[in-house]
């Protein structure tokens, strides 16, 4: 590639940041001349306490030495709650160890004064660490530290600051583990905000989520059941032989799932129409078509729907698949799989002190969760048996159901939307008392599902279940149909619920196109194999005791998200819509 290719590949945005770092005076100088206006012309919503935050930053330190580099001191070890509590356990009241500098690093949460030459800092580094600030300790390795040079910093610190803390662990006379600082506390990233006390407001804690995390332990707390939860079904994964892959998330058509997608272009391609996934099923299949024998994936997926307690349109999913497994395998690995979940993340609580986090409510310790047959059960909880599902009149029988019963029909009526409005209605309750199977789904509603002929009702059902907890699906899982010629069919039998073979206006958009390609893999032999996928986020909900999917995620559901780089949002004028919706 020449250079001129480079240099006209350069992105103008990119090029100007290469120029700006050229010029680190210019920086200086416009940092110099004080707060101006954020990106894109908007003015910063500044206080009365951030204006005088500034000016007692300006009388005290030079504006370039607010935010140093972080000092490279040697043979100085980074202490955290843990270690030092292991390392200087033996330590008894009022005794220093002398033997091994070490720094205390991190956001101050609480500053307390013991007079003008005594100060108490706590740091947090994973936890809570007490540094005790003693001018009559510091001068014995500064000298020169004078009573006004203590006043200053003692006035200057305050709850927000990051800091570093040179110094010694020393046990005080009430038996705290603290580290003595030898040194006076340097400053490495103030706060120019007041840190509130309490932060209850909904609007404010999504217009501001990092303020909301330094306030409310269990915004910060059910990010780290999110790292346990992800980390249990890796370690799950992992150890019954599986491999983790990374599929496209960009393609030509999105499949895997029955859902509308988003749509993008890209510059190279620019007059194709590209979609992102929104579930990565398809490859993870054509691995196993490649030899692979278990494979899974834990990434993002993207579904082109609406926002509400426990939908967001950006979400995780985690899918395996697993050559050789049948329904049955797959529904005992889910058992085993939230037993496990369940204790890991009850120890977390205990060793991690997150106190913050509720005990999970549902019962996960049965060694097999309840199972019941879709079309028995339907049939017994309306009272008979339902039509042929195979029949040209179906639709409208199911309909006729609906009216008798006087149910609301769903928007988009097909048949594989009835049947489902009739197990959210019917079936689905019976999980709020425990974790429920809702097996062999009809044919219909599971395109890529291998079918069967049901013994008990003659019809046409999928080997499939789908797990359910509070009355929310958790994870869905079926043997895959691996024939081209079957698979072909039913994706012929999506295309025309979505209206497009004949033409229809008002088909049902979130039904599957089908893909060409995957069925041209097909006939390379697919194994039997049994697939399985989760949406992390509802296993997060579940164990951190959360009931909207907005606060599990880091930044909130994507209203949240998008309102989050708009003027309005960094001058506080979103709505409650905006937040809540």
């Amino acid at each position: 590639m020449s250079k001129e290719t480079i240099v006209r590949r350069l992105r103008p945005s990119l090029s100007h940041r290469f120029q700006c770092l050229h010029q680190p005076t210019q920086f200086a100088h416009s940092f110099s001349l004080g707060p101006m206006l954020c990106a894109q012309g908007a003015p910063r919503d500044v206080t009365h306490d951030y204006e005088k935050r500034i000016t007692q930053l300006d009388s005290s330190i030079p504006r370039l030495e607010w935010y140093p580099r972080l000092p490279a001191v040697a043979k100085i070890s980074q202490i955290q709650k843990n270690s030092l509590e292991k390392r200087y356990e033996s330590l008894q009241p009022d005794e220093t160890n002398e033997e091994q500098e070490i720094a205390a690093i991190g956001r101050i949460t609480s500053i307390r004064t013991a007079g003008s030459k005594l100060v108490f800092l706590d740091i947090e580094t994973s936890g809570s660490v007490q540094a005790v600030v003693q001018l009559s300790h510091l001068v014995k390795s500064d000298p020169d530290l004078d009573v006004p040079r203590f006043k200053s910093f003692a006035k200057l610190a305050r709850v927000g600051d990051v800091y570093m803390v040179r110094g010694h662990a020393h046990r005080t006379a009430r038996g705290e583990l603290s580290v003595l600082a030898s040194h006076l506390p340097k400053l490495l990233a103030p706060s120019l905000h007041q840190v509130p006390a309490v932060l209850e407001d909904a609007s404010t804690r999504a217009a501001q989520p990092h303020v909301d995390m330094l306030v409310n332990p269990v915004a910060v707390q059910t990010l780290r059941v999110r790292h346990h939860v992800e980390r249990t079904l890796t370690d799950f994964l992992d150890d019954r032989g599986f491999t983790k892959v990374t599929t496209p998330i960009l393609c030509a058509s999105a499949g895997g799932a029955v859902a509308r997608p988003f749509e993008t272009v890209a510059t190279e391609l620019a007059h194709e129409t590209l979609q992102l996934r929104i579930a990565p099923e398809l490859w993870l299949k054509r691995l196993i078509i490649g030899g692979f024998k278990r494979v899974y994936e834990l990434g993002p997926a993207f579904r082109n729907e609406g926002v509400d307690a426990t939908h967001n349109p950006e979400f995780q999913i985690c899918e395996f698949y697993q050559a050789y497994a049948t329904l049955g395998d797959l529904m005992t690995m889910t058992e085993e799989l939230l037993r496990g979940m369940d204790a890991a993340i009850k120890k977390a609580c205990s060793s991690e002190k997150l106190s913050a986090i509720p005990a999970c409510k549902v019962d996960l310790t049965s060694p097999k969760f309840k199972r019941v047959e879709f079309l028995p059960a339907l049939a017994e909880k309306i009272g008979h048996s339902l039509p042929d599902l195979d029949s040209s009149t179906a639709t409208s029988d199911i309909v006729a159901l609906f009216e008798n019963n006087s149910l609301p029909i769903p928007a988009s009526p097909t048949l594989p939307r009835l049947l489902d409005a009739l197990a959210g209605h019917y079936l689905e309750p019976a999980s709020n008392e425990s974790p429920l199977f809702i097996i062999h789904h009809p044919a219909c509603m599971s395109p890529l599902a291998k079918h069967f002929i049901c013994e008990t009702t003659g019809q046409t059902v999928s080997a499939r279940a789908e797990l359910f907890v509070q009355g929310r699906e958790f994870a869905n899982m079926y043997e895959e149909e691996n024939s081209p010629f079957v698979q072909e069919e039913k994706f012929a039998q999506q295309r025309a619920l979505r209206g497009e073979s004949a033409g229809v206006a008002g088909g049902d958009l979130e039904a599957m196109t089908g893909d060409e390609g995957y069925v041209r893999a097909l006939e390379w032999g697919l194994p039997p194999t049994g697939g399985w996928g989760c949406g992390v986020e509802r296993l997060v909900m579940l164990f951190a005791g959360r009931d909207r999917i907005a606060d599990v995620l880091p930044f909130g559901h994507l209203r949240n998200v998008v309102a989050l780089g708009t003027a309005d949002r960094l001058v506080g004028k979103n709505t409650k819509e905006e937040v809540c919706g």
